[in-house]
């Protein structure tokens, strides 16, 4: 097994706790998306960038009934995608549905000020670093993920040709774009980091959007039933598969789940410059996301998710980060003790879902509007976005 540099001392360590999910953990870092590749590789080949928007959508509007002069590889790809494991459980995906929509004025605040920051402390926050993305625009950043989860959990979201389902196989082929450019320039360094956008990096991803989330959550005041619980990472873990991880990677549930956010974390090296910068932009850029524009205003907006996000990730890493000192005032006990006082109030108080005015199911869709980004399957044209032509 190859060991990029970068992972030889945090494999030793995670070694000593797992040796066998350290193991496969490591050696997909050097592993892309074969099929993926394939697709994007041959659609850079021998089509023009402003067809690739128009045969993605065609091969994505009925997966049942492609049409005629699709390339075999997008052809395969939509084909293999379209079959529902055995294992996946409409019935879960339901109760993910109804716990997803009642705690959606927790959940984004859990993604934003958690998951989203710990994931950058890894290094595929080089990849984003290097294509200049998120420093660009942090705020799309936020509402593309948003848009995700939302998608994803809408009822039936995840089935072939559901929203989610097809937004998922966009970011699939986004990562596969982007890990093209990347590995074929001269800022990417595969003996020290492995494939950029690497098969374990996309695992590791999907277990921090779904196990590790939920921990976030339920620190933040969120409430879900066993089902719920199960039935957001069964969600996540059918994405998952969707998005090209490999089966010797998924995650069966939640404890599964959890277990591969550790290893892989421990495998991981010490954030470096790309992931203080990744990390940071995200954090500056939620209170553009909440509409608070003027910079007065958002020096304590940032301040405040500083607080949490610190709170929520621990002080080693957010020492890492050079995150702002800690404040006297804890303020996670505090976000939890007023979330579950709303709850308790929406459940026991008669009429007071209509003096509500809380962020809602709603608000949240709102938030996540990405304009044109929904209906377009451009892909990335050149290795730093700027350059690139809109995707």
């Amino acid at each position: 097994m190859t060991i990029p540099s970068s992972y030889a001392a945090g494999y030793e360590a995670a070694r000593a706790v797992d040796s066998r999910l350290a193991e496969d953990y490591v050696r997909h870092t050097t592993l892309g998306d074969p099929l993926a590749d394939r697709v994007v590789e041959g659609l850079a080949a021998t089509r023009a960038p402003g067809e690739v928007h128009a045969l993605i959508a065609s091969a994505l509007r009925d997966p049942f009934q492609l049409p005629d002069g699709l390339p075999d590889s997008l052809r395969e790809l939509v084909a293999e995608a379209s079959v529902i494991p055995d294992w996946y459980d409409p019935e879960l995906a339901q109760a993910a549905t109804r716990g997803f929509i009642r705690n959606s004025n927790i959940i984004p605040a859990a993604l934003a000020g958690a998951a989203i920051v710990e994931g950058f402390s890894t290094l595929i926050s080089k990849s984003f670093r290097i294509r200049g993305r998120i420093t660009q625009n942090g705020v799309r950043r936020l509402r593309q993920n948003l848009l995700h989860l939302a998608d994803q959990y809408l009822p039936r979201g995840m089935e072939p040709g559901g929203d989610g389902w097809r937004l998922t196989l966009r970011i699939r082929l986004v990562h596969a774009q982007s890990r093209m450019l990347l590995k074929d320039s001269d800022e990417w360094d595969a003996a020290a980091h492995g494939m950029p956008l690497s098969a374990a990096h996309i695992m590791l991803a999907s277990v921090t959007f779904s196990a590790r989330l939920l921990q976030h959550a339920r620190r933040l005041g969120a409430k879900f039933s066993d089902a719920e619980w199960e039935g957001y990472v069964h969600v996540w873990r059918y994405t998952a598969w969707v998005m090209g991880v490999p089966v010797a990677l998924l995650f069966e549930d939640y404890d599964a789940a959890r277990r591969r956010f550790e290893i892989g974390m421990l495998c991981e090296p010490v954030p470096d410059d790309d992931a203080i910068i990744m990390a940071n932009s995200i954090v500056n850029s939620a209170p553009l996301l909440l509409g608070v524009k003027d910079p007065k205003e958002r020096r304590p907006y940032a301040m405040f998710i500083y607080q949490v996000c610190r709170e929520l990730v621990g002080d080693e890493l957010a020492d890492q980060f050079l995150f702002p000192p800690s404040q006297r005032i804890p303020q996670v006990p505090l976000l939890w003790l007023k979330h579950r006082m709303r709850r308790a109030a929406l459940e026991w108080i008669p009429g007071f879902q209509k003096l509500d005015r809380g962020y809602d199911y709603l608000e949240m869709l709102d938030i996540s509007n990405v304009g044109d980004f929904e209906q377009s399957y451009n892909l990335p044209t050149s290795l730093h976005d700027e350059a690139s032509q809109p995707w």
